[in-house]
């Protein structure tokens, strides 16, 4: 029986990925250990490699496709001894694992009907005034109906051509298919007769905001920006936020910085972003309360460990790479890992463990001169902190007035976790340490 190479789970969050490419062909012979495709995920393009060996017999999900489940079986490997012949019953015991291919539209029901089957006519006489609206629903020659009406019609084998749509421009809606399956003729509404013909399609997404297709362009997320969504919604919703902000003066920092890249060796270029990220870690470890993760059920997990994450953007998004065990790190090791896991990040060659499992989230924007922001917690972690640019302001040091070198850093808090004590200690500890970085040698 041939084996089945089943769509791997790259991460313990992924559920679907894009098979990017195969790296072999059918009629190939593998053997364990050998890279036979890569595989997209949310966060970075893995190699997949083979387990077992023998000959690629049959690859049943094409590269460049989209949306595959994890587990799926997705390409068949004969045995030593076997031949095509063994795939005929492999191939039919997998027919349903494999992926639906998409419509051009990128809708359910734009799928062909199945062979030999027919679709059942509308149970009610048609009305002059569903003629009219039909008539609408159907122009340009293209029917009109929502992704929803559409399978919900092929499921009750209902003729959508039959059916009168009572959603705007005469587009057939959910109610239109469940009145035909009751045998009810939907009403029409009132407005629609006398609403005047617009520009726009009811099938496009800002249709209700009234904005034709004409005046913007679909661009299709990737596998990036469509989980970030995913999560980020999840976070901000599920998740109690507060920001705590700061000002932090840099002088003393930027002084220090500049006597660590004079000594240090060649090629060691110690950065603000690296000093923040150090003292941040020790941060955590002085202040453990506040390294921590709700986990649910009631239960805290106070973490034993200051794992970092670094926000670094790539393109199509972010991706969080983790300095471990950055407080037990010296400063040109900390700049070495960055750099390193910065550039893996941007070709998409980061392992999961690399962005996975950090316990604690750095945003630095202050390149970019954003003076102050507030960033959404990336789960399970229970703080982010948020990082300015530095700029000289005005400052009271003695009664008198003075100008100093300024950062606004806000931390973000997961309430159910760190409470506002809790984030103000750990912020007074961190500016302590900005303020005067020798102590984070001490």
């Amino acid at each position: 029986m041939p084996i089945e190479i089943l769509m791997p789970a790259l991460s313990p969050t992924m559920e679907e990925g894009t098979l990017a490419k195969w790296l072999v062909k059918e009629g190939d012979a593998v053997k364990s250990g050998d890279v036979i495709a890569e595989i997209e995920t949310d966060k970075a393009t893995m190699e997949v490699e083979a387990v077992d060996e023998g000959t690629v017999g049959k690859l049943l999900v094409s590269g460049g496709t989209e949306g595959v489940k994890v587990n799926a079986v997705i390409a068949l490997l004969l045995e030593e001894g076997e031949d095509a012949a063994a795939l005929k019953d492999a191939e039919k015991k997998t027919e349903k694992a494999a992926p639906p291919q998409p419509s051009p539209r990128g809708g359910e029901g734009d799928k062909p009907a199945a062979a030999g089957t027919e679709a059942k006519p509308s149970p009610h006489p048609e009305a002059p005034a569903q003629r009219a609206t039909k008539d609408e629903g159907k122009a340009n020659g293209r029917l009109k109906a929502s992704p929803l009406a559409r399978r919900l019609a092929e499921q009750a084998g209902i003729d959508l051509k039959s059916l009168a749509g009572s959603g705007p421009g005469g587009r057939i809606v959910k109610a239109d298919v469940e009145a035909a399956k009751s045998g009810a003729a939907p009403a029409r509404p009132a407005a629609a007769a006398e609403a005047p013909a617009q520009d726009i399609d009811a099938d496009e997404p800002l249709a209700p905001f009234g904005i034709p297709a004409s005046r913007y362009e679909l661009i299709k997320a990737d596998n990036i920006t469509r989980v970030a969504a995913k999560r980020l919604t999840e976070s901000f919703r599920d998740i109690p936020h507060f920001p705590l902000s700061v000002d932090c003066e840099l002088d003393a920092l930027l002084a220090f910085r500049k006597q660590a890249n004079d000594k240090a060796p060649d090629g060691v270029k110690i950065s603000v972003n690296d000093i923040l990220i150090k003292a941040a870690a020790v941060a955590l470890k002085r202040v453990p309360e506040a390294n921590a993760s709700w986990v649910g059920d009631g239960r805290i997990a106070r973490h034993k460990h200051a794992d970092v994450s670094v926000a670094v953007a790539i393109e199509g998004g972010l991706i969080t790479p983790i300095v471990k065990d950055a407080d037990q790190k010296g400063l040109a090791e900390i700049s070495a890992a960055m750099k390193d896991l910065a550039a893996r990040a941007r070709d998409r060659k980061l392992k999961p463990e690399e962005f996975q499992g950090g316990t604690f989230s750095l945003s630095n924007l202050g390149m970019f001169g954003v003076k102050s922001f507030a960033s959404i917690i990336n789960p399970p972690q229970g703080m982010i902190l948020s990082a300015g640019a530095g700029e000289e302001r005005p400052v009271v040091k003695n009664g008198a007035l003075a100008k100093a070198t300024v950062m606004t850093v806000t931390l973000t808090c997961d309430h159910r976790v760190v409470d506002g004590a809790a984030g103000a200690r750990w912020l007074a500890v961190f500016k302590g340490f900005v303020e005067d970085p020798m102590t984070l040698l001490l």
